[in-house]
């Protein structure tokens, strides 16, 4: 007999039929720790597969620009997360506008501080080290992903979904020294959590979320979501526990910026000096005015603009899908920071850290379907990696 969970907050009920389905496959229920970790065992197989893809592109480009595989595993903002993990943050940001005003203090701070503990722990070299970090991060958000699907779609569905993730366009940088595995771990811990009422985790985890990446701060969103509802219906009080915990990280590293700045907003300020510079809410049309002026001898550009048609696509699906109402405050919340950005827009990056919305798609689609989004997504993962490894062709 399986045990139930407490409904959840703003969530639509799952199928019986469909969970009963994803739980016959003979593992003893009356074992709860051994039916965890065989259970868990798909998501790991699923991240397992999708990294070994991503090493082969690896490889190969390495082989094409007569370059270390550990070179091409850590272009881009790679540098500035080893280098946050190596010598910490400056304390000023260059004069200037654009590439010679960037400085680490436009990144926050939880996967260089993780990485210094992997250095510190395994001796390992800096690059080597935050491969370590990540592939271990991404390992244990694939997991908490299915777990996170499996409540509401059963196993079939978890295995989709899960799949869509692992193997959409931006799930690349998973196999980089980026911080989507850090991101999409702990939201999806977080909504895991709501779900079940476990409020003080997921504010913690919310709070953790925060220190990741500026995205993360939207899971603040589906907390607060998770909070009202459970105090309207239910009059669970301390529900509003998640939400008040939830901004603790990104407000500790804002204090920290401010003892070691002397501003707490250098974030902001680091960011438009140089990379954000520009009208705010112009990333998207900026992306189809470049597309339409240029079609794709642009491919930064390129890219941005066919995700954010994706998107809307993908967000059809999703919202027909009716999915609980933490999940769609995350995906919503998420997407308005492309919208907001005066230069980023929807990108592949963005489109993988509003998971929510990649796995409720995966779970839904018709197999025909599913297969052929798969496949289609996979190849483009693939593609965006060569890219993105092998030069200056495209920025993830």
């Amino acid at each position: 007999m399986t045990t139930a969970h407490p409904a959840p907050v703003g969530a639509v009920t799952p199928d019986p039929a469909e969970v009963d389905a994803g739980e016959a496959d003979g593992v003893p229920t009356e074992r709860p720790v051994r039916r965890t970790l065989v259970l868990s065992m798909r998501a790991v197989l699923l991240y397992l597969a999708s990294r070994a893809g991503m090493m082969l592109v690896a490889t190969a480009v390495s082989s094409d620009v007569h370059q270390p595989v550990v070179r091409s595993l850590t272009p881009w903002d790679s540098y500035w997360y080893l280098m946050i993990a190596q010598s910490g943050y400056v304390d000023h940001i260059p004069p200037g506008q654009g590439d010679p005003a960037q400085s680490d203090l436009g990144f926050f701070p939880l996967v260089p501080l993780l990485t210094r503990a992997t250095h510190l722990v395994t001796g390992f070299g800096w690059s080597v080290s935050g491969l370590v970090t990540t592939f271990l991060l991404g390992l244990a958000a694939a997991v908490a992903v299915w777990w996170m699907l499996h409540d509401l779609f059963g196993r079939t569905g978890a295995d989709r979904g899960t799949a869509l993730v692992l193997f959409s366009p931006g799930a690349l940088v998973l196999s980089l020294v980026y911080t989507e595995a850090a991101t999409v771990l702990f939201v999806a811990a977080t909504l895991l959590a709501l779900r079940r009422s476990r409020w003080v985790v997921a504010g913690l985890c919310a709070a953790v979320a925060t220190t990741a990446d500026p995205v993360g701060t939207a899971v603040i969103v589906p907390c607060v979501v998770a909070a009202v509802l459970a105090v309207r219906r239910r009059g669970e009080w301390k529900a509003l526990v998640a939400p008040l915990l939830a901004p603790l990280g990104i407000g500790t590293f804002f204090l920290y910026l401010w003892a070691h700045t002397g501003s707490p907003f250098e974030y902001f300020r680091a960011q438009r000096a140089g990379w954000q510079g520009g009208t705010y809410f112009g990333g998207i049309p900026g992306s189809f005015a470049h597309l339409f002026g240029h079609w794709f001898a642009d491919p930064d550009y390129a890219v941005k603009a066919v995700s954010a048609l994706v998107a809307v696509a993908l967000l059809v699906i999703f919202f027909r899908a009716r999915p609980p109402g933490t999940w769609i405050g995350y995906v919503v919340a998420v997407l308005a920071f492309g919208a907001i950005s005066p230069v980023i827009g929807v990108t592949p990056r963005l489109v993988l850290r509003s998971f929510p919305l990649l796995g409720v798609v995966g779970a839904k689609l018709p197999p025909l379907w599913f297969e052929a989004v798969l496949g289609l997504s996979a190849l483009c993962m693939a593609t965006l990696g060569a890219m993105a490894m092998g030069g200056p062709l495209w920025t993830p």
